[in-house]
């Protein structure tokens, strides 16, 4: 396999030094490692990495200052800094002095391969390395996500716009890279943007560039994601979160298609193709005010609307085993495997966090599950709460949405009289297992008369849901009723 261009980290914890090697290696990188800037000032001058990692606080200096040596040796690199200590002012320094992108801690190992990948290859996602964690992402069967695929499909001649929305962690940005390498862009630059994680007083100059001098600490001209991004695509997520001074110059170069660096005369092509993603009700923030209809109106040419996880449930098991196979190649682990019981509790779980919880989960499992195959009893305590993690009143709906789903997909036929039967005799079993079998306090409870519940037993022979009703004589007490369960 052809070795990519040597990234350097800068890091004094072992343990993170370690982690990152190991991912950036397995992601075809040639890694090397140092724990000052020292130790990094006295290897640039024998060779040039084409990307630098580094710790912001280091036993010797301020990580940032590598910049610093950069410059002196006139040697342009790519430098990604990472800290613990994240805060704005930190951020905005970081940024300022030239950073090609900050990372804060603790990181996503994917985020980081992907922030790699733009700057070695300028922001570019060739279809030959293609991130196999974030394909894995966008698996399923579900007939919501088969149209999702067909739409890739159908786009894939294009380059319009595309508004992508879902809930968070449903994989808007993995949707948009695949947009991307199935489109005649692929081979240029795939470059994206958080709107909502850049402070406000950067996010002009992060997506326009700006000019030597255009404001206190722009000592040098810079390029923006626009420039970056010519001739491929500019995803902007969480675009619901642009303040709306921003939303109108971003209307202007889409509308015009040029635009200007912060400070600066020249007037400047935006050959990009814009994907957008938010998790927000767009339509909703048009109606009051705080997004600009004509702006909405631009990028919602072609919209692409992820279910969450718990509306395909049906996709959790092909994306668990993906995921345990992955977690295991990533940690050198033997690969896990779910029971059917443990699967099936995952199935019914509402997954707040959506694919990305379950991908986390699956790591969580990986590391911490003591035997090849997973238990139910391995799975986080969330999952076993009373609610487990949903709304009450949204459980059943969704149990009924899939048995729905499953049954269309079957062939089956008359679903509304097959659900109200099987309804009525859940409720009823409920009731007589709540009352120990008592048909007058059971018909209470249900809203019925007695001489009713005892007519849809008879209708349905007596059984419900499986379990077998033994009654005495008809003037027999209540008490001798009993429910039998199945063994």
């Amino acid at each position: 396999m052809t070795r990519r261009p040597d990234i350097w980290v800068v890091e004094d914890d072992e343990a993170i030094r370690y982690v990152l090697q190991r991912a950036l290696s397995r992601s075809g990188y040639e890694v090397q490692c140092f724990e000052t800037v020292a130790d990094v000032s006295l290897a640039l001058g024998r060779a040039t990495p084409r990307a630098i990692i580094t710790d912001i606080r280091l036993p010797d200096a301020d990580g940032l200052s590598v910049l610093d040596l950069l410059q002196r040796q006139g040697v342009t690199v790519p430098v990604i800094a990472m800290t613990a200590y994240s805060d704005l002012d930190q951020a905005v320094k970081a940024f300022q002095k030239g950073v090609f992108d900050y990372l804060p801690k603790p990181f996503d190992l994917d985020q980081v391969i992907s922030v790699v990948a733009r700057a070695v290859a300028p922001g570019s996602l060739p279809a030959d390395q293609a991130d196999e964690s974030a394909d894995s992402q966008l698996l399923g069967e579900s007939p919501a996500m088969q149209e999702v695929f067909r739409t890739i499909g159908r786009l894939s001649r294009s380059d319009i716009s595309v508004l992508i929305t879902g809930e968070t962690g449903t994989g808007k940005e993995v949707v948009a890279q695949m947009l991307h390498l199935h489109s005649p862009r692929s081979r240029r630059p795939f470059i994206a943007l958080n709107t909502a994680a850049v402070p406000a007083e950067l996010l002009e100059s992060e997506l326009f560039g700006h000019e030597r001098g255009a404001f206190t600490g722009a000592h040098a001209r810079r390029e923006g994601r626009f420039e970056e991004a010519a001739g491929g695509t500019l995803f902007l997520d969480e675009i619901g979160d642009m303040p709306l001074a921003l939303q109108t110059r971003l209307l202007r170069v889409l509308a015009e298609g040029d635009f200007y660096r912060v400070g600066g005369r020249d007037l400047l092509t935006a050959d990009v193709r814009i994907i957008a993603a938010t998790h927000q009700d767009l339509a909703a923030k048009v109606r009051d005010g705080s997004f600009r209809e004509d702006l909405y109106h631009r990028l919602n040419v072609i919209r692409i609307a992820l279910p969450p996880l718990r509306q395909r449930a049906e996709d959790i098991g092909l994306l668990a085993r993906r995921f345990l196979h992955l977690a295991a190649r990533e940690l050198g682990l033997d690969e896990k495997r779910l029971r059917k019981d443990t699967l099936a509790i995952m199935e019914k779980f509402h997954w707040p966090g959506n694919v990305r919880q379950l991908q986390n989960i699956c790591r969580q499992l990986s590391v911490m599950a003591p035997a090849e195959v997973i238990f139910p009893e391995d799975l986080p305590a969330e999952m076993f709460s009373a609610t487990a993690g949903q709304p009450a009143d949204l459980e059943w709906p969704d149990e009924l949405r899939r048995w729905a789903k499953a049954e269309l997909r079957a062939g089956g036929e008359d679903l509304v009289n097959r659900a109200q039967i099987e309804m009525e005799r859940v409720l009823i079993e409920c009731a007589l297992e709540q009352t120990g079998g008592q048909r007058i306090r059971a018909a209470e409870l249900l809203g019925l008369g007695r001489n009713t519940l005892t007519r849809k037993l008879k209708q349905m022979g007596d059984t419900a849901d499986g379990h077998t009703m033994t009654k005495s004589k008809d003037d027999a007490p209540p008490q001798q009723l009993q429910v039998v369960g199945r063994t």
